[in-house]
């Protein structure tokens, strides 16, 4: 049996009732004595601690290897519950392997259900291995019932048995863009009333069924009822597609989008179907296109995801598993990084750190999505925070980005995802919501649209939007559409909104970002494959210039800005590295902005978007944890080795300080106050 939520919950209360120093070895936190120790100016709270069952939802066997790690090892070796759904059983031809320069057997007959088994027994053999060290650790495996009808196979590491894997066993694609009716594609769109299941030879799942288009999403709701998560992590719904003008073939297999898509409407279907549940935040992650873009990984962190690909591939031969299917995936063992996957870990949503920010003096705003809604946490001048408060509205994708106002009132923008009510009618839009009056509640959404006709034109694949604010108050949202170009909406006298404005660019990835220097110039900035674009204002009242180049460097997509003096601070990472990069851009007469040197921070690797205010860096080390360190020193990044969800926001407070914000595993608020970058910081749930 899986760890229950009162077992697991009676189990943590032991450990940190009863063997702190353990605690804090196996998460990696500070215990509270660590902190008082630390001069913590609050020790009657403690430290915070990763806490809150995580579930991933993928497509394939080995999507999770591929494309979740690091973030799955480290959350396996904090000894957080996790359980990981295979939608299908991934059987391709049948035929098990190796390629790549590997020996292969081009007479090897063929047998989707063995093939199927022995990928079954890599996963097991890679997930053994990361939560325990032990490849062959022992799994119990048992049949479940599922709300579609159907039966699954459930799997229990029994040396650490909060390790679930469960397996629904449905047909796959079996290519990776033509278009198939008997495929979870045909099934969202409607080619198929139904589709069958594909038993591996070993399951204990002996009668074979099928499931409806509603039954495939009860079912992956019955799975998220069961664990209750706070952490849901799932593949890209919206890959974009090839070609100049966005209009080739998808950029991901098939079975990622359209599994991820049912991800969606499972995940929508429990929040609202099930009341008496955790909060839950999602992160969803990027496929095939890491092939193309530099590597994200640092070294040693790409070969250890790539050992457990070693496992998954059976690139041994070893007999450990005694199946006749074989132990492992050998189409992987003749290359287990992929497509240059291994090597790179990339979010597609919820990696922009302008999610917190200041309303009226000594207030702060703090915004993410929770159970498909935005949430906000508020922080009083006298320094408590309340939250979290969710603002009507479904379908909020994850992420958030804010924006203050003059007068202090404070806008927050999103996308969200419209299902329809026919299959093409799937669609992502830009929405808005603004305070009346300073403090005060939020208004409904508004929706800003999307450049985007149709969702077979681009797979509704826009970016998540940055926002400036001029000195008059009117707010401009820049996006990047699927054909990897910019576009901007400005707000019009009447409050609404212009159509969007197309601002040229190519080959843009991830979010723009956007900062307003001290003379009130609009800088926004784009990254490409290899470099960075710029859209600068010569002056405040002129038009916004761009694209142009920068001339920096690679970096490895996600960038982040903040006003420096006279000019704009980017933030990025060195490919093949992680080490944080910045330089300072300052806009003038010509197109081309003036760009300075490229310095380094120094200290771990690590990989994410890095948060910017005053003199402190925020982001993700190597391990996973959120760290910080001050620019320009101290050499070394400090580590809370708290594991957390999105990327990580900063601002620098009148008073000098800096408040920093994370959400944790626990789809909670934490956050930590640095009077200098020097000190070392503890984080603390914001909300006791």
């Amino acid at each position: 049996m899986p760890v229950t939520r009162r077992r697991f919950a009676a189990l943590l209360t032991v450990l940190t009732a009863g063997a702190a120093g353990v605690l804090s070895v196996a998460t990696g936190q500070l215990t509270t004595a660590e902190a008082t120790q630390e001069k913590n100016p609050d020790p009657a709270r403690p430290a915070s601690v990763t806490t809150g069952p995580v579930v991933q939802i993928v497509a394939h066997p080995d999507d999770d290897l591929f494309f979740m790690n690091p973030d799955l090892s480290r959350s396996l070796l904090s000894g957080t519950q996790v359980t990981t759904a295979y939608l299908t059983s991934g059987e391709s031809d049948g035929r098990n392997e190796a390629h790549g320069g590997a020996a292969t057997d081009p007479e090897q007959p063929a047998d989707r259900a063995h093939y199927a088994e022995a990928r079954q027994n890599g996963i097991r053999s890679a997930y053994a291995q990361m939560a325990t060290g032990d490849r062959t650790s022992a799994w119990k495996r048992t049949v479940i019932p599922t709300e579609g009808g159907g039966r699954a196979e459930l799997d229990v590491l029994i040396a650490k048995p909060q390790v679930n894997l469960v397996w629904l066993m449905l047909r796959e694609a079996r290519t990776t863009a033509e278009e198939t009716p008997e495929s979870l594609r045909g099934l969202w769109n409607g080619r198929i009333p139904a589709l069958d299941s594909q038993l591996t030879s070993g399951t204990p799942v002996k009668q074979p069924f099928s499931y409806t288009k509603d039954q495939l999403v009860q079912t992956i709701a019955g799975v998220l009822d069961r664990y209750r998560p706070t952490t849901i992590r799932m593949q890209d719904p919206t890959p974009n597609r090839y070609g100049e003008n966005g209009t080739g073939r998808f950029t991901d297999h098939q079975d990622h989008m359209y599994g991820a898509r049912f991800v969606q409407a499972g995940t929508a279907a429990y929040a609202a179907q099930v009341s008496r549940r955790p909060h839950f935040t999602v992160q969803s992650y990027l496929g095939y296109h890491n092939s193309t873009l530099p590597h994200s990984l640092d070294p040693q962190t790409a070969e250890t995801k790539t050992g457990f690909l070693r496992t998954y591939a059976w690139q041994d031969r070893q007999d450990y598993c005694g199946s006749p299917s074989g132990c492992g995936d050998r189409k992987v063992a003749g290359n287990p990084t992929g497509r240059n996957w291994a090597q790179s870990l990339r979010y597609t949503r919820a990696d922009n750190t302008s999610w917190l920010t200041e309303g009226t003096p000594g207030r702060l705003w703090a915004f993410a999505t929770l159970d498909g809604q935005t949430a906000y946490w508020t922080r009083t001048p006298g320094g408590d925070w309340a939250g979290p408060v969710l603002l009507p509205g479904t379908g909020i994708d994850p992420g958030a980005t804010a924006a203050r106002l003059p007068g202090g009132r404070v806008a927050v923008l999103a996308t969200r995802t419209a299902f329809g009510a026919a299959p093409r009618e799937y669609r992502r839009e830009v929405v808005y919501a603004v305070q009346a009056v300073p403090d005060g509640p939020f208004g409904p959404w508004q929706s800003l649209g999307t450049p985007e006709r149709t969702d077979d034109e681009g797979t509704s694949a826009i970016s998540a939007p940055a926002v400036s604010v001029d000195a008059r108050g009117a707010v401009t949202v820049y996006l990047r559409d699927s054909r990897r170009t910019l576009r901007a909406s400005t707000q019009q006298p009447d409050g609404g909104f212009s159509p969007w404005e197309r601002l040229g660019g190519e080959d843009l990835q991830s979010d723009p970002v956007t900062a307003i220097d001290a003379a009130g110039r609009r800088h926004v900035y784009a990254t490409t494959t290899d470099s960075v674009l710029a859209w600068t204002q010569r002056t405040p009242d002129t038009p916004l210039l761009g694209p142009a180049p920068t001339g920096l460097p690679a970096t490895t997509v996600p960038l982040s800005a903040a006003p420096d003096g006279a000019g704009v601070r980017l933030f990025f990472r060195r490919p093949d590295s992680g080490v944080v990069r910045t330089a300072l851009v300052t806009a003038g007469p010509s197109v081309r902005p003036h760009v300075s040197s490229v310095t380094e921070a120094g200290g771990r690797a690590g990989y994410g978007a890095v948060g910017a205010a005053g003199r402190l860096m925020v982001g993700r080390a190597d391990s996973g944890t959120i760290s910080t360190t001050g620019l320009g020193g101290p050499p070394a990044w400090e580590q809370s080795r708290m594991l957390f969800a999105g990327a990580p926001s900063a601002v620098l407070e009148p008073s000098g300080t800096t408040t920093t914000a994370v959400l944790g595993l626990d789809a909670e608020l934490h956050t930590t106050t640095t009077p200098g970058a020097t000190r070392r910081p503890t984080w603390h749930r914001a909300v006791h």
